[in-house]
């Protein structure tokens, strides 16, 4: 019998195989540079999506430079009303930026108000009567230096045990306004719906009564309609004229100079945005002649 054919046939099954192998090749290839093309895409997403994202934090951060500056304009009608309202100004690249500026003078700071005021504020956020007095004392008690329980009923070390809390008061002031949370008492709801309306920056035993908002307001105890004729005032106040005249020598202007909260948010008309919470120092004693000093730096988070 003649060799030839089976020559012939290992042939074609040693082409058959290449072919296999080759087209296997070919497959494994395309997966190889799909996958690389996959991988190359996603990262060209995610440096879009870091792009946008810094634009816009940067973004957030100009609307607090520029509230700063304004703050401390020559011209008062460059000057913001620090009562919360909203300003919203253009950045560039699609982006648009809406600033609202407080001034912290009227709110109550936990470090230097008394029982009542306290205790009146939670009362004016909806709290009742003997869980506001115990709230009131339990501050007053975490900011003292004494072991004794306030005469409203607070809360000192032994209290904080019994609830079982692994820590008791601090013994000192509040360093920032979020360490109310851990005050005996304080529930997160709670806190949410006042927190607006305290400071640790201040000093003042009494809130500027130009710039405090209606629970506090209530919480000094002035008459209803002695409220509401300082809530419309203030309302009429526009950067740059006579500030409206109010009984007992109330200014409704702004000084420039003080300390103030600041909400910045950018947003893309496409849906992204950044915000940034921030509580700064204007004017004098700013680091090396900086317009203003930041006390509280937040990013879109809440404490």
């Amino acid at each position: 019998m003649s060799r030839r054919p089976l020559v012939r046939g290992a042939v074609r099954h040693q082409r058959g195989v290449a072919l296999i192998v080759v087209m296997w090749l070919l497959v494994l290839l395309a997966a190889i540079v799909g996958l690389f093309a996959l991988n190359s895409h996603a990262e060209a997403v995610q440096a879009s999506a870091v792009r946008q994202r810094t634009e816009l934090d940067h973004a957030a951060e100009a609307g607090i430079e520029a509230v700063a500056a304004r703050l401390l304009a020559v011209d008062a009608r460059r000057r913001p009303v620090p009562d919360g309202r909203e300003s919203t100004f253009d950045f560039g690249n699609g982006i648009t930026v809406t600033v609202a500026v407080t001034d912290e003078s009227g709110k109550v700071d936990l470090n230097v108000a008394d029982v009542l005021l306290l205790q009146r504020l939670f009362e004016a956020t909806g709290v009742a009567s003997q869980e506001a007095t115990r709230l009131a004392g339990a501050i007053v008690d975490w900011r003292d230096a004494d072991g004794l329980v306030s005469a409203a009923g607070g809360g000192e070390e032994r209290d904080y045990r019994s609830a079982g809390l692994p820590y008791g008061p601090a013994n000192r002031p509040f360093a920032q306004v979020s360490d109310v949370q851990r005050v005996l008492g304080m529930r997160h709801a709670l806190y949410r719906r006042v927190r607006p309306y305290l400071t640790v920056y201040t000093g003042l035993a009494q809130p500027n009564l130009a710039f405090a908002d209606r629970p506090v307001l209530v919480a000094l105890g002035l008459a209803p309609p002695v409220i509401e004729q300082i809530l419309a005032a203030r309302a009429l106040v526009q950067p740059g004229l006579p500030p409206p005249a109010l009984p007992g020598g109330i200014v409704l202007a702004a000084s420039g100079t003080g300390t103030y909260s600041v909400s910045s948010r950018a947003a893309r008309a496409d849906g992204p945005r950044a915000e940034l919470e921030a509580t700064v120092r204007v004017g004098a004693g700013g680091f090396l002649g900086q317009v203003y000093t930041p006390l509280v730096w937040r990013y879109g988070q809440q404490d």
